[in-house]
Order: C-alpha cells, then structure tokens, then sequence
C-alpha cells in the first residue's frame, strides 16, 4: 500500500474517533477508521448518560472523595464499586487519583475540563446547523439534584469555576426544582435543592455517532469495520503501519482513539498511557407519561446517577466500577439505577421493558483527556474522556483537527496532552 501524505488512520469508532475522521475529512485529509466492533458506537458511546453538560465536567478526583469512599463502599447503592485486583495500571491509576484530591488540583483540573467542553459544545452547534444532524437532542439545561442539605452548601467550589468561566447557573429550592421538572412533584423523597444549568443538552450519543459516521463516508472516510488491531509496527522512531486480522494499513500519520483499550496500543510504541476503565452502567425504557417523566437531565447527586429524557425514552445512567475490562452486569447495579429513577420520576416508565447495558469508560486520574501528539512523532492521541467523551467530542476532534493542520488551537490545549504527566 503506498503511503500518502496526507493519509490519517484513526483507531477507534466510538464518538471520538469518528467526531474525529469528520473534522479531519472536512480539512482535507484521506481518512480511514479501524474499529474492532461491526459498526460505530457499539462500545462506550453506545448508551451512555445522554447528556451535553459542560458546567457539569467535573473530575472524580475531588477533594472530599477519600472520606467519602469508605461510606460508599457501604452503601446499598453505591456510586463507586471498588474490586482491587494485583494489577499494576490498576494501582498506580489509583494512586494518582488520590493524589489529585486536593482543592487545587481539582480546580485547576475542573477549568480545563469545562474549557474543553463549552468550546466542544460550540463546535456541536455548528456542526448541527451546518448538517441538520438529528439525535433525539433537546436543550432543557440540567438539574444536579441534591436529596442532602449538605450536599446543597458543597456546591461553593464549582459555582466559584462556572462564574468565572461565564457559565449561567441558577441554585434552586425543591419547589424551584419541581418548577423545571414538574415530574418531580409526585415523588416523596426529600429534595433540599438543586444546581441548575440552564444551557445544557441532551442527546442519543450513538445516533449521533452512526448518523455523523453516514456524514464522514459521504466526505471520503473510509470505515474498515470487523477489523482489530494485532500489532504496531515502528521503524526508525515512526510508526510505519499497523498490523490488523484483515491486512496492514499504512498512512502518514495516525490517531489512537481507542478509548479504554488505548493504553495496550501504546504500550507496543513504548509509551505508558495513564488511562483505566471504569465501567457505568445505563438503562434505557419507554416513557408510559409524559407529564411524570424528566423533560431533560437529572443529575442524582446522592447515587452519581444521570436520568435523562431521550425522546420517548429514558436513559438511566451512572455509577464507577473499578474492576478492570470485564464488562460482567450485576442485578444489584439494575436495582441501584432503578431506585434513583423510581425515587424521583414514580410512574414514569416501563422498567420491565428496560434495556439493561455497560460499558468502560476511559479515564485519566486527573479527569481530563489526553489530546494532542504522542513521543512518537507521527502518532496523535485522542483518549481518556471518561464520563464526558459525548460533551467533548467535537472540541476534542476540532483541536486534534487544528495540531494536523498546523494552525494554533482555538482554545488553550498545551494542559491536555501527554505531557502534563511525563
């Protein structure tokens, strides 16, 4: 196969790499995918949380996350599931999260990530105007929902980031938020307050990505499916090709964007990436009432979990399992998502024709993905959004986009790379 200069091979088809292909295509670029799975989005980005929440990205790794990990763990429905294993990515993962605990790592760690993600969610915006994609999207905002008062008076951190970065934001009592999810008014569970984003979207991530997919073919992306990656071959310090079931493939340059499985990728290119799944869970049902159903997301502080209206669906997602690349579902994981969306929406849906799903989600220690070049010169990286790979997506792809092109990034992108950790 000759090699073309201008040729991009992405690794991936989740809504990153695809995200990714479109933008590339659009500047020019020969683009051809590599996905494992027989379609796009059939992984992380298949039925995730819905929502496009700038305001809201958040890392994990929050100051008071070490006090709260021993209740957690000890909680009917709990938000974090921790299975430690004598694995040595899963330790030192950890450690490094802990060590971003602290009230300046996290806010420095929260800047980036609503950066990222309010420019991401501009670049979604043109991309709908400018191809009239439809994914079940609205734009309602979204209710971070606190059952605590405690949880209410935490909120001082995160308001400190959203006022500076310019992000509207309303703090609201119960009946302020029954007043933007009317659902809420059957539910008898104690409501002390609400954090709400009034400029949030929801949407079906992998209709998004199969309908962006139909775009980028029709732009010149060639999507090889059924097809993984056996091996990456150097030769004098580049990437030459990479070795798949279905042949080799060669380009100019190349994208990792692998999501969870990134991290065996690099590892053939001497490069350790700090990336670790950890796995959410989500269920999707029908809606059987309207006006007991959420109108756009929800966010369930006390059980991490995301409910979210998508079109006459729900979408019930949530929790972090740290466990390693098993994608196992535990019917206690079913009956967490269920007691948060039954809690607070009683009636709205038909649970017994739930669709029960997990998925991995790649995650960095410090919250942020990694975007940017690789040590190896030829080679880019576009992975480790965790929870927020549907809100980044397309910022993630136009910066990537804009280091191929050689023009400077729109938004600041030097604190995204690989680099903040070597």
């Amino acid at each position: 196969m000759p090699r073309l200069e201008n040729r991009v091979i992405v690794i991936g088809a989740g809504v990153v790499g695809v995200t990714t292909a479109y933008f590339l295509a659009k500047s020019g670029f020969e683009v051809i995918v590599l996905e494992r799975q027989p379609g796009p989005a059939l992984e992380t980005s298949f039925a995730n949380a819905g929502e496009i929440s700038p305001g809201y990205a958040s890392p994990w790794a929050a100051p008071d996350i070490p006090r709260k990990i021993p209740g957690w763990l000890m909680m009917r429905h709990a938000p974090l599931i921790l299975r430690p294993k004598l694995d040595p990515a899963m330790i030192t993962w950890m450690l490094r999260m802990l060590k971003n605990c602290t009230a300046q790592r996290y806010s420095t760690n929260k800047a980036r990530m609503v950066r990222l993600a309010l420019y991401s969610q501009q670049k979604l915006a043109i991309l709908r105007q400018s191809t009239g994609i439809s994914y079940d999207q609205r734009a309602l905002g979204t209710l971070q929902l606190f059952r605590k008062q405690s949880q209410l008076d935490g909120i001082a951190k995160d308001v400190k980031v959203l006022e500076r970065d310019g992000v509207a934001f309303e703090v609201l009592d119960r009946q302020g938020c029954i007043a933007v999810e009317p659902g809420l008014a059957a539910s008898k569970e104690a409501i002390a307050g609400g954090l709400r984003l009034p400029g949030d979207e929801t949407g079906d991530c992998h209709k998004f990505t199969t309908a962006l997919a139909q775009l980028a073919e029709q732009a010149g992306v060639r999507f090889e499916y059924e097809t993984s990656v056996d091996r990456l071959v150097m030769n004098a310090g580049m990437l030459d090709r990479v070795v798949t079931d279905r042949g080799d493939f060669i380009a100019d340059r190349f994208i990792i964007a692998a999501g969870s499985h990134s991290p065996r990728l690099t590892r053939q290119l001497g490069i350790t990436l700090p990336v670790f799944p950890v796995k959410g869970y989500s269920l999707t049902m029908p809606v059987i009432d309207d006006a007991l159903a959420p109108q756009s997301t929800l966010l369930d502080e006390s059980y991490k979990v995301a409910i979210t209206r998508l079109g006459d669906r729900i979408r019930v997602g949530g929790m972090a399992e740290i466990s390693g690349y098993g994608l196992a579902i535990g019917e206690s994981r079913k009956q967490t998502l269920l007691h948060s969306v039954r809690s607070l929406f009683p009636g709205a849906d038909r649970s017994d024709e739930a669709e029960f799903w997990s998925g991995l989600r790649p995650m960095t220690p410090d919250g942020t993905p990694i975007i940017g070049k690789s040590p190896v010169p030829n080679v880019y990286l576009n992975t480790g959004h965790g929870t927020l790979g549907w809100t980044m997506a397309c910022g993630s792809a136009a910066v990537l986009n804009d280091l191929l092109v050689g023009r400077p990034p729109e938004i600041e992108s030097a604190d995204l790379g690989l680099s903040r950790y070597q």
